[in-house]
């Protein structure tokens, strides 16, 4: 077998793992635990990167102008390439011999229905700053469709980062997150989707770009919904604080919200999966998501926590599943498949 050192960098957060197949071999959640990983035998390193921007639609095999594009696409995700970017730079540098490939979370959504891909903008904008829907969670919801067979499909990833997406037959059809990973359903710490009239507004209000930027990204969501209580969706739980339950609340609809508008690139609904660490860890989410989604014929009174992938509905016409987010074993796939 091949060994594949999968990198998974997050806004906040790093995990590797060294896969061997599917089993992992040995992972680590620092960087300084990721380089004592390099004193095993690796065959190729899989490095996530969360935006690839216009040119890197697919994994690619990472030479010297890859590097450049991914350091083009920092812009795009300020919170997660620039992570992407230093970590690639210095295990190029400790494993230069070593083939090295990035996987863009976006290259899922790459053939997105133009319909649905395209921003109702100035065609010049379009034209010149390549403007279009990206979409995000791409090798979370790869995973997903290889752990559940049905054809119509509405994902929800939901963990720091959120987003949902309809997919039909394996492939992307629409998603909620869009030019970058601020737009969509509300997230622990970014707003997800405003009125773009309400930033106008603030900056002629006399805020600066980079306290819109840092409001935006690092005081919104839940930890804003919340009045700064928590971004943890465990301890809003918790809480008896009603800050906490509201902010739970207005998380819940606006994933309910956005799941609804994803039907509508469907047929038909055959399956409904969370994932994520909170989708899959978290069942009074999802409880509070699927029992008011009654109009696609999905209702609450789920079982809890699963050991592993599969059912946690009870009755209803469409099935609830959860499945653990291992977004490292589909970057080893993809890094293998690139080579």
């Amino acid at each position: 077998m091949t060994t594949v050192l999968a990198i998974n960098p997050g806004s906040s957060s790093l995990q590797a793992e060294l896969v061997d197949g599917e089993p992992v071999l040995d992972r680590a959640e620092s960087e300084s635990e990721l380089y004592s990983l390099l004193e095993h035998d690796i065959d190729a390193v899989g490095h996530r990167l969360v935006h690839g921007g216009a040119e890197l639609l697919t994994p690619t095999v990472v030479d010297d102008s890859v590097v450049e594009l991914v350091r083009d696409a920092c812009s795009l995700a300020p919170l997660h390439v620039p992570v992407s970017l230093k970590l690639l730079i210095a295990l190029r540098e400790r494993l230069p011999d070593v083939p090295h490939v990035v996987c863009p979370d976006t290259a899922f959504h790459r053939d997105l229905p133009e319909v649905a891909a395209t921003w109702a903008l100035p065609e010049s904008w379009r034209a010149r700053f390549r403007l279009r829907r990206y979409g995000f969670h791409g090798l979370s919801y790869k995973w997903v469709t290889s752990r559940v067979g049905e054809q119509n499909v509405l994902a929800a990833h939901l963990g720091g980062g959120s987003s949902v997406c309809a997919i039909k037959d394996g492939r992307s059809v629409d998603t909620s997150m869009g030019f970058t990973p601020l737009d969509g359903v509300p997230m622990t710490k970014r707003s997800g989707s405003i009125d773009p009239g309400l930033v106008l507004w603030l900056i002629e209000q006399g805020l600066s770009l980079d306290e819109v930027r840092d409001g935006l990204y690092r005081e919104s969501g839940l930890l804003g919904l919340s009045g700064g209580l928590s971004s943890d969706t465990r301890e809003l739980v918790a809480s008896d604080d009603p800050k906490a339950a509201f902010a739970l609340d207005v998380f819940a609809h606006r994933i309910r919200r956005e799941l609804a508008a994803m039907a509508a690139s469907l047929e038909r609904v055959d399956a409904v999966v969370f994932t994520g660490e909170i989708g899959w860890d978290q069942p009074e989410v999802r409880e509070a998501v699927c029992s008011g989604l009654g109009v696609l014929g999905i209702s609450g009174g789920l079982s809890g926590n699963r050991e592993t992938d599969g059912l946690v509905s009870q009755d209803g016409a469409v099935p609830v599943y959860v499945v653990e987010p291992r977004e490292n074993l589909q970057i080893c796939r993809d890094t293998l498949a690139a080579l």
